[in-house]
């Protein structure tokens, strides 16, 4: 038979073979005997590259499969609320990530191996607002210990190390600096991109489950140390690096040369109301990209009394007027960065979104010097350009950018006041790899006061941290953490939810062997085998904490092109960006949430495809019986039938067969 038009213009996602793939290997490298194999199948679960790539471990996989309705909710859940439970096992903050998580998971997705990512941050957007709207609250707390834990800032680490804490049963307190908890998530990113009733609603949460909060109060300040280590069992330093790094150029001592965390501070504290004048950034990365953004929102303002010159603003604590600021004009705001505008660390959306907004973004170029005036104000930046490795300096190349501001965002330190022998020569905390601070018994350290880096990072080592404080705290040594150290599903913990535990174990009696059996002998009453017994979970491999599962894994030629379903994202342009606060991103409806959770593949885990049964030509895959089925425990394989072809494990799509059995 011809091939049809239309296959003929079909776009195929996979091939079996690539071109030149002619030569035949030794027989030692093929399985087959003949038509049989000694070898058949098993069932495999390994870590998808999503969950591998992300910081906080989330079990993406997992709740995009209850989105999508393949996993099912048990008791009187509906499905947002066990996608929100699951999701949370990792990460209290689902709304949160939706929105301003850069999606390191996205990256890691197999499914750009056949078209395009699944939008994993579009789904947790959803999962984290209806669980605001219809008040989903998390897990109860465990039976209280007794023992009691400081943490030491309320940003994203130190609350998800609360969370993580009281779900063990611990006493927490956090001690937090500032007037409201949120750390960098409330004083580092613009409302617009995170709106504060959402970050609200998700700190509440853990709040409730009885957390207390002492706000305004720095430890080492005006809490001693000592007073610390006195009461409590342990304490987690989570205080965020909120120190701002300076310009290491001559002249970066200027009043108006200020950093990009004090900038942002000012600003999401209701101070910061106009800057003045030309504003330049240094950095590159997305703190710099919302000063700029921040900063074109804000629109300039011709000052006539020194105390309103937007330095003075952030450094003395004080506000702008604002009926002065009602007469704002467009700001004229340029980034610069070491690296090409390509390369710089910013995701390329907010780039795209700056450059519309009007910030003028100029890369390869590195400051030189802060050029002064005769009172002292930094009027400009002497520049130099670089070459295109972004290290190396032109010669001759110098030039000067007039400024009114300049804002470095380079990077942060910590605030160790009143807190000696905590801090490195970098002003960071040094922490192990279970975040305990070497020579410190009973000390952790977690975010971005160990390694600056994701609001995601921060709560991945706090999952980690309260481990090792559990551990401490009840005097074990600590655990020795997996190769793929992330939120691993856990197939017993199915079974157990959806009442289909193994039987209790206990070893025959020669009575019972004889009633077996229907004949007496002398018999060895330890068990040889458990393929006839109900208290082994059989032929069931779970490699999760050791593989991440690649795409060569999966059968491809399974799944069709789908286009992704893209949240719309509202772009403001330069005329219009001056007073405009409004959120950027619009939500999916639950239709296109479904549909792009339905794009996963689930790696590493069946999705009930049918596959292996349908092209078993033998007979040998069954469905499992209704009443014995649940996630992970779909199909079963009669090695009676089985005669090791691998067609099963071929047309798997999601590579959860193996053939292991026999070797």
């Amino acid at each position: 038979m011809a091939t049809s038009s239309d296959d003929m213009k079909q776009e195929y996602t996979f091939r079996r073979y690539n071109d030149g793939d002619d030569e035949w290997g030794g027989l030692s490298e093929n399985i087959f005997q003949a038509s049989w194999s000694h070898k058949c199948p098993t069932y495999v679960h390994r870590t998808p590259p999503c969950q591998g790539s992300c910081p906080s471990g989330h079990d993406v996989r997992g709740w995009l499969d209850i989105v999508r309705g393949m996993e099912k909710p048990t008791g009187d859940m509906n499905m947002q609320e066990y996608a929100f439970q699951r999701a949370t096992l990792s990460n209290p903050f689902p709304s949160v990530m939706g929105r301003v998580c850069p999606a390191p998971c996205e990256d890691g997705c197999n499914r750009n191996m056949v078209d395009d990512f699944v939008g994993i941050n579009s789904v947790e957007q959803y999962i984290g607002d209806q669980a605001l709207e219809k008040g989903f609250q998390l897990a109860a707390p465990g039976a209280d210990t007794g023992k009691k834990v400081a943490i030491i800032g309320g940003g994203p680490g130190g609350m998800a190390a609360a969370y993580q804490l009281r779900l063990k049963g611990h006493a927490v307190t956090i001690f937090d600096a500032q007037e409201e908890l949120g750390g960098m998530m409330r004083y580092g990113i613009p409302g617009y991109r995170m709106p504060r009733d959402v970050m609200d609603g998700e700190i509440k949460r853990i709040i409730d489950m009885g957390v207390t909060v002492k706000n305004k109060t720095k430890v080492g300040v005006d809490v001693p140390m000592a007073d610390i280590e006195k009461e409590f069992d342990a304490v987690v330093f989570a205080m965020g690096a909120q120190a701002g790094r300076a310009l290491p150029v001559p002249g970066s001592d200027a009043m108006n040369c200020i950093t990009g965390v004090a900038f942002l501070a000012a600003f999401n504290e209701g101070r910061l109301k106009a800057v003045t004048g030309k504003v330049i950034v240094i950095g590159g990365g997305d703190t710099s990209i919302d000063v700029a953004s921040v900063a074109r929102r804000l629109g300039k303002i011709t000052v006539e009394n020194e105390k309103d010159r937007p330095e003075h603003i952030i450094i003395n604590q004080t506000a702008h007027d604002v009926a002065e600021s009602a007469a704002r004009q467009g700001a004229d705001v340029t980034l610069m960065s070491r690296s090409a505008i390509e390369h710089m660390p910013a995701a390329q959306y907010e780039i795209e979104d700056a450059t519309r907004e009007g910030v003028e973004i100029i890369g390869q170029l590195t400051p030189v010097e802060v050029i002064k005036g005769a009172d002292g104000r930094a009027t400009g930046l002497k520049v130099q350009k670089l070459e295109a490795d972004g290290k190396t300096p032109i010669e001759g190349s110098e030039y000067v950018i007039d400024a009114e501001l300049i804002v470095a965002a380079i990077g942060q330190g910590g605030d160790w006041a009143g807190m000696d022998g905590f801090a490195n020569d970098r002003g960071l905390a040094n922490a192990d790899k279970n975040f305990q601070v070497p020579g410190k018994p009973g000390f952790f350290a977690i975010g971005d006061i160990v390694r600056p880096h994701l609001l995601t990072t921060a709560i991945g080592h706090a999952s980690i941290a309260a481990d090792s404080i559990d551990h401490y705290l009840n005097h074990k040594e600590p655990v020795s953490r997996p190769k793929v150290d992330v939120h691993h599903w856990n197939l017993l913990a199915k079974l157990r939810e959806t009442d289909h535990m193994p039987s209790e174990f206990h070893t025959l009696s020669k009575e019972e062997v004889i009633k077996a059996e229907g004949f007496a002998k002398e018999i060895d009453l330890g068990i040889r085998g458990t393929s006839e017994n109900d208290f082994a979970v059989h032929n069931y491999e779970d490699r999760s904490k050791a593989e991440i599962i690649s795409s060569d894994m999966l059968f491809l030629g399974h799944f069709k092109q789908e286009p992704r379903h893209k949240r719309d994202h509202i772009t403001v342009s330069a005329e219009d960006v001056i007073g405009n606060f409004q959120e950027r991103l619009v939500p999916l409806s639950e239709d296109d949430v479904v549909s792009e959770a339905n794009r996963c593949m689930s790696c590493g885990m069946c999705f009930e495809c049918d596959n292996c049964i349908v092209y078993c030509p033998q007979d040998a895959v069954h469905k499992t019986p209704a009443k014995d089925r649940t996630t992970g425990r779909y199909v079963y394989t009669d090695y009676s039938r089985c005669i090791g072809c691998h067609i099963c494990a071929d047309v798997c799509p999601t590579g959860y067969i193996d053939m292991g059995m026999g070797e």
